[in-house]
């Protein structure tokens, strides 16, 4: 891919990006401008790349080479940081720069393009520049929204803005698909400053949407308290307790109508039957009366008995097939059309790990067994079980 760098102060972020992007797998050569060279040095970006950088078009037509029509053509030309000067260029034809002249050739070519704008706020918001971003879209050229913050339309974070790069050239078998994700944990309160929960941090849930947004589905998320961060192209809703999550899932259904929901949260199947409208004080003992949740797969099939469900069973020491048996009880039962479940026991498996081991079961006897391995991995099986069974 071709990742192009102008006069943003942002610049100082390309070598970032190029390392992680390479890091997924990409290879990256990078083409600069006059005014981004003022802001980082060539050699830098050579450095981040391991590729000579594009400073100048030459009589060896570097624009042509890397977004040329024919088949050696980089997959996507990459616009991070673009100034408001670079998408007005852009937008009106003007190639008077290596990168406007690369990303001209590549719009031609019909070349996937991604600009990620970087300047002040005020920038960002005038007229021309929104006439400008819209023109592009309209042409097909993709963007990623910056961040608003201290009166400065700044850079996404990086994770952002790879995202985006792995949407746009993953498989896009997921394109149409609408998916909804409960995932993380969910608390029960003792009074206004306590409570009880789980280990959960989410992160089976998070991957698992991130996979889908790579693959070009669209992902609804319902997570409880967390530290883990959010994939930034899912519609995330926060929630606090078992309720909560239960009522923004049955909400979001009702009104968006996905084609799966995913229940991998750990919701808690007990709460205080009180909370107490003030801080207990320390020092004395107390007693509690815990009352049961309403199971959120089951009332979800409730209302819903065409809605296709993934659910999670966590058990303790048990083995595999004792295992596949209690998760092939949730098909039975009719609640789950697929189940995925691991054994909390085994090391480097379930709460707040990396990795995990799962066993993916599902109707007519289908069986999965992933091997330990990272969450990212072990999403991309399960959203893989996913489709085979819906076709």
């Amino acid at each position: 891919m071709a990742l192009c760098v102008t006069g943003s102060v942002a610049a100082v972020e390309s070598v970032h990006v190029a390392r992680s992007l390479m890091r997924h797998g990409a290879e990256v050569y990078c083409v600069m401008s006059k005014a981004g060279q003022r802001i980082i040095h060539p050699d830098l970006m050579e450095w981040g790349t391991g590729n000579p950088v594009v400073t100048e078009l030459t009589g060896q037509i570097e624009h042509i080479t890397l977004a040329g029509k024919h088949d050696e053509h980089v997959d996507l030309v990459l616009i991070a940081p673009s100034t408001a000067n670079t998408i007005g260029k852009i937008a009106n034809g003007i190639d008077d720069t290596p990168v406007t002249t690369t990303v001209s050739s590549a719009l031609g070519a019909g070349i996937p393009i991604i600009i990620v704008p970087a300047m002040h706020e005020s920038m960002y918001d005038h007229p021309a520049v929104i006439e400008n971003i819209k023109k592009l879209q309209e042409m097909g050229v993709q963007f990623i929204q910056p961040r608003i913050e201290e009166a400065k339309a700044k850079i996404p974070d990086t994770d952002t803005i790879v995202e985006g790069v792995l949407r746009t050239l993953g498989p896009r078998d997921l394109d149409g698909r609408r998916f909804l994700i409960t995932a993380g944990p969910t608390r029960g309160w003792l009074d206004r400053v306590r409570f009880i929960t789980n280990p959960s941090t989410g992160k089976m849930g998070i991957a698992i949407a991130e996979e889908i947004i790579q693959r070009g589905g669209d992902v609804t998320l319902i997570i409880g308290p967390t530290a883990e961060k959010t994939p930034t192209l899912a519609h995330v809703i926060h929630v606090d307790t078992s309720k909560e999550m239960l009522e923004a899932t049955l909400t979001h259904i009702k009104s968006s109508n996905p084609d799966v929901f995913i229940s991998s949260a750990a919701v808690l199947d007990y709460v205080p039957e009180v909370k107490e409208e003030r801080k207990r004080p320390s020092g004395e003992s107390f007693s509690i009366q815990l009352k049961p949740t309403k199971k959120i797969i089951d009332t979800v099939r409730e209302n819903h008995p065409d809605m296709y469900i993934v659910g999670f069973k966590v058990e303790a020491g048990v083995s595999d097939k004792e295992l596949e048996k209690r998760a092939r009880a949730k098909i039975e039962s009719g609640i789950c059309n697929l189940v995925v479940a691991n054994d909390s026991e085994r090391k480097g498996v379930a709460f707040g790990t990396d990795t995990n081991e799962v066993i993916i079961v599902g109707e007519k006897g289908f069986r999965v067994d992933v091997p330990l391995a990272s969450k990212r991995s072990i999403a991309g099986r399960i959203v893989d079980a996913i489709m085979e069974q819906i076709g």
